[in-house]
């Protein structure tokens, strides 16, 4: 980062597991969560908070200005899956689905989005994934492509 240049983009990103399959359990999930926090320090990202489902995965990032959201999740997706199937935990090859939501997150909404991310295991028992997701991304006035979702 340069001198002088200071930035604070918080983002909520969501990306599911492969099919959106229940690959993750209750072990790997939190093993996965606290591996996924690691790594963003190593990389010079700020994760403030993360919830490994056993489908998919929200955290609410820092974004630095070194690098892209493609970039950071490519990162994240890239490292995770090789790290899941190295340390087995869950049986066969696993996978990220293709694509992620990244969503902007002001500095007055983060203490709400944390409260959400933590919420995740409550939040599920009463709607799924995918319409989580498409929440989102009506909430954020874009258009749902089935054929792009996470």
């Amino acid at each position: 980062m340069a001198l002088h240049s200071y930035s604070r983009v918080w983002l909520h990103l969501v990306w599911a597991t492969l099919e959106r399959r229940p690959l993750l359990r209750k072990d790997a999930a939190v093993k996965l969560s606290s591996h996924l926090r690691e790594y963003a320090e190593t990389k010079g990202v700020y994760m403030k908070l993360n919830f490994v489902n056993a489908d998919h995965v929200h955290a609410l990032i820092d974004l630095p200005t070194s690098l892209a959201i493609e970039e950071v999740l490519k990162l994240f997706k890239g490292e995770s899956s090789h790290w899941v199937n190295e340390e087995n935990l869950v049986p066969g090859k696993f996978a990220w689905q293709r694509g992620y939501g990244a969503f902007s997150v002001s500095q007055s909404g983060v203490e709400e989005v944390c409260s959400y991310i933590a919420g995740q295991e409550e939040h599920h028992r009463k709607l799924g994934f995918v319409d989580e997701l498409k929440l989102f991304v009506q909430r954020y006035g874009l258009v749902w492509r089935e054929e792009e979702s996470c």
